[in-house]
């Protein structure tokens, strides 16, 4: 299939086979609804200047492209950048899709706004902007979540959002969007579903997708100033998969650019101990393709299909499922998808730490680990980009206690 065909989901929504709207009759329509907005809102030159003027004005992007001058010379290996996305407003790059969302809300006359969260930072990001457009803000975070990401519930809280604990199931992401979405159903005209990654029904993963594009276009015109030719390899993580499909969307059409997503491994490769979709590779099991919350994609799931639990250190990477467009582009060998545990994730926070002064969230530092170990192998001539999804204060009761 063509590369074009990589990048735009069809009329119907998919990624290859991957994708598609799988919903209860009671949401077809607003998603219809919303599919309508957004492509009227993209096509308007309006939109897109009052977009970049919160992301400059408000977000604070662009967001830099540090060459990593200490990592470089510690690992030995090649000339390593990174995006800076953990200098954005509010901690993390969700604000970028946060902002875009919240202003089609206000396009469609939705007041009401509604989220799900695992690590915090996206419903931090959802509760900065509803208070900025002036929007009531409800976010759902499962109480497991609430307990190991305390700082962003008084966040939330504190920005006049009101924080649902979610306790059914394992009371963790996968549970909260549950919650979300029974949410929208009884409550579909007067809110909006503001989704946190490119999961969902279309045309959520394309929206969510476009709405970070920001990143990797920033990053290629920032490396080719720097080093006037494109990187060697980028590397992200990988939960639903938003920062990592912002980073490579402008590189797709690069067949000399590869791209590397991290997922969790947990502390284990037996099902229940990791949350690694597309790393069977590295002997962790139990991924194959099935539906979730709207879409279908790789689903960690039992030999009887029931959804497994799932673990990481870092609550953003604790999900079963995987973004449908990340599916297609391992399907067609243009991404390669691998893990790292717990342990290489923290002892990689620690690294970066210490030698570049940045403390990077957890799941940023699951995308750091890999790099890691990969580095020495590689060539010194060769240039990496690895984006910096959030910074790590959220995550300090959790390092504190590991360490």
């Amino acid at each position: 299939m063509s590369t074009a065909a990589q990048i735009w989901p069809d009329a119907k929504g998919r990624f290859g086979p991957y994708g598609g709207r799988y919903v209860p009759e009671t949401l077809v329509a607003p998603l219809e609804e919303l599919e309508r907005a957004y492509d009227d809102a993209r096509k308007d030159p309006s939109f897109q200047k009052e977009l970049d003027y919160l992301l400059k004005n408000f977000a604070g992007r662009p967001t830099p492209l540090q060459f990593a001058s200490r990592l470089t010379e510690h690992l030995g290996g090649p000339r390593i950048y990174i995006k800076r996305e953990d200098l954005l407003h509010t901690g993390a790059h969700k604000i970028n899709n946060c902002i875009g969302q919240g202003l089609l809300a206000v396009r469609m006359g939705k007041r009401r706004v509604i989220a799900e969260t695992g690590a915090g930072q996206h419903g931090v990001a959802t509760a900065t902007v509803a208070a900025r457009l002036g929007l009531e803000c409800v976010v759902y975070m499962g109480v497991d979540d609430m307990e190991r990401q305390k700082l962003n519930v008084f966040r939330m809280r504190l920005l006049g959002a009101e924080v649902v604990g979610v306790n059914s199931g394992t009371r963790t992401l996968k549970d909260a969007i549950n919650e979300a979405m029974r949410d929208w159903v009884t409550n579909v005209r007067s809110t909006h579903y503001l989704l946190g990654s490119v999961l969902g029904a279309h045309p959520y993963p394309m929206m969510v997708r476009d709405f970070h594009r920001v990143i990797g276009i920033e990053a290629r015109a920032q490396i080719l100033a720097a080093e006037k030719r494109l990187p060697d390899l980028l590397v992200a993580c990988v939960g639903g998969g938003s920062n990592a499909i912002g980073l490579f969307h402008a590189f797709l059409n690069d067949s000399s650019v590869k791209m590397l997503g991290v997922e969790a491994g947990g502390r284990g490769t037996t099902l229940g101990e990791h949350a690694a979709r597309m790393a069977a590779a590295a002997g962790y099991s139990g991924a194959r393709p099935g539906v979730l919350q709207g879409t279908y994609s790789y689903v960690l799931q039992t030999a009887d299909g029931q959804i497994a639990n799932t673990h990481s250190v870092s609550a953003g990477l604790d999900y079963p499922a995987i973004g449908p467009e990340h599916a297609w582009l391992a399907d067609q060998h243009r991404a390669e998808y691998t893990a790292v545990s717990d342990d290489q994730a923290v002892a990689a926070a620690r690294t970066l730490a210490r030698m570049e002064g940045i403390i990077p969230a957890l799941e940023s530092a699951h995308a750091l680990g890999e790099l890691i170990t990969r580095a020495p192998k590689m060539s010194r001539d060769a240039i990496v980009i690895v984006n910096l999804s959030g910074r790590g204060d959220k995550d300090m009761e959790i390092l504190a206690r590991y360490l």
